[in-house]
């Protein structure tokens, strides 16, 4: 989907850079080898992020080979699964539970590689359906590590490549306005 597309779905209250709008979470991935160098570019964003007491706390475990793949898809619910097979690379991010904001700042680091991911010409999808007690045996995390996400990255394919079920959901979401987000000296409840 082209950024004149993306603007029948997506339109900005405020002019903001069209990166935060042309990302999204498509489903549809070519089965096409990310470059090692274009991958290791979103991590690197992802390394940058801001993190309480510069910390750090994440850690992404990917898989790029076939075998690495099938470790990641003995985690992967069924239905996420479905679509997320085609995907060229997966990660697992996780961290490090010992630091404080831990959560708060393996957000921001997704945050961070999804935007880069987009200026790349990749699409990324965060999968938070999947068994974490498995992916924690599988990857042999220690208990001071927690597995957060996984992420699908890759180029994006059409999206009759996907079951007609998730082709009615391949579509670019929109956000709530800001009038029900920002609230000037205390909560409002928004109805």
């Amino acid at each position: 989907m082209n950024s004149s597309d993306l603007n029948q779905f997506r339109k900005a209250d405020h002019d903001i850079d069209p990166i935060y709008l042309n990302r999204w979470s498509p489903r549809s991935f070519l089965e096409k080898e990310v470059p090692e160098e274009v991958l290791m570019r979103i991590f690197e964003a992802a390394r940058w992020a801001p993190s309480a007491n510069n910390s750090q706390p994440w850690r992404f475990i990917i898989a790029r080979t076939k075998e690495d793949r099938e470790k990641f898809h003995s985690f992967i619910m069924d239905r996420n699964r479905e679509w997320c097979e085609k995907a060229p690379v997966l990660a697992l991010l996780i961290t490090d539970n010992q630091a404080g904001a831990h959560t708060f700042d393996a957000g921001t680091a997704w945050g961070f590689l999804s935007l880069q991911a987009t200026k790349e010409g990749l699409i990324t999808h965060a999968i938070g359906g999947y068994h974490r007690d498995k992916a924690r045996e599988v990857m042999n995390l220690p208990d001071t590590f927690d597995p957060q996400i996984v992420i699908a990255i890759g180029y994006q394919g059409e999206k009759e490549a996907l079951a007609e079920d998730f082709q009615t959901r391949e579509l670019p979401s929109n956000r709530r306005p800001l009038t029900e987000t920002v609230f000037e000296g205390e909560f409002k409840e928004v109805k």
